[in-house]
């Protein structure tokens, strides 16, 4: 008898626990992110991790704009929040123009999909501590092996 009630007293901890937060708290918050500057595959973007804080109702669209450094229109990515989903991962596309210690923003939107209401809106600056010169024009190397790029010529060529 004593061991069922512990395990009810656990049980209703727990599910206190999971209560999805109170109403003053955000929805989330921002765990980790960055650029990435992948120089062998002339690649470089931006990201985040977005960690729920308290439940974000289920179907509500998180929208992420990403400055674009070259100068063009922000990079728009979206998802649909899921139940029991607790981190969402957002990355920009492919960028140029990147410049070192300079703020680039991040600004993520939670949208009710029914309403079209914001229910909460989120922004973050990001910097790179390198600039595209450090991005080759081509890729160095190719497939899965980093093969050095035939295009590139034989390593004799240069």
């Amino acid at each position: 008898m004593a061991v069922t009630a512990r395990w009810c007293i656990a049980l209703l901890l727990l599910l206190t626990a999971c209560d999805g937060g109170s109403e003053d708290e955000p929805y989330i918050e921002f765990t980790g992110g960055g650029f990435i500057v992948n120089y062998r595959v002339a690649d470089a973007y931006y990201g985040f991790i977005a960690h729920q804080k308290r439940k974000i109702p289920s179907g509500t669209r998180l929208i992420a704009s990403f400055e674009d450094p070259a100068g063009g229109e922000p990079w728009v990515v979206e998802q649909t929040a899921r139940w029991g989903q607790l981190d969402y991962s957002f990355r920009s596309p492919p960028l140029t123009g990147i410049r070192a210690d300079r703020d680039y923003w991040v600004e993520l939107r939670l949208v009710d999909p029914a309403t079209r209401t914001v229910l909460a809106t989120y922004r973050k600056a990001f910097q790179s501590s390198v600039d595209q010169t450090v991005v080759p024009d081509k890729p160095l190397t190719v497939g899965p092996g980093y093969k050095r790029n035939p295009a590139l010529g034989s390593p004799s060529d240069d």
